[in-house]
């Protein structure tokens, strides 16, 4: 049965790991990369759970993405108007 990825929980990198079913050696480099990202608390990286959904779905990502930079057009065009 597996887990479900919490977007406020706090995972650790093992936890992370377990969560992707990824190895050890992979997690380490999307960290490394910068393409997951972090915390580091204690020595220790934290990693939120939306991180972790964003790995899993980054085409809900880019939908984020577009319905913001529209949200962003309409109020410059409006600041523009004044």
């Amino acid at each position: 049965m597996s887990e479900e990825i919490k977007p406020n929980a706090v995972y650790t990198t093992e936890e992370a790991q377990n969560l992707l079913k990824i190895s050890n050696s992979t997690i380490k480099r999307l960290l490394k990369k910068g393409l997951l990202k972090a915390n580091k608390v204690g020595g220790q990286y934290r990693i939120l759970g939306k991180e972790l959904l964003r790995m899993l779905s980054p085409e809900i990502e880019q939908k984020a993405i577009k319905s913001y930079l529209d949200l962003k057009k309409k109020v410059v065009n409006t600041i523009n108007k004044w």
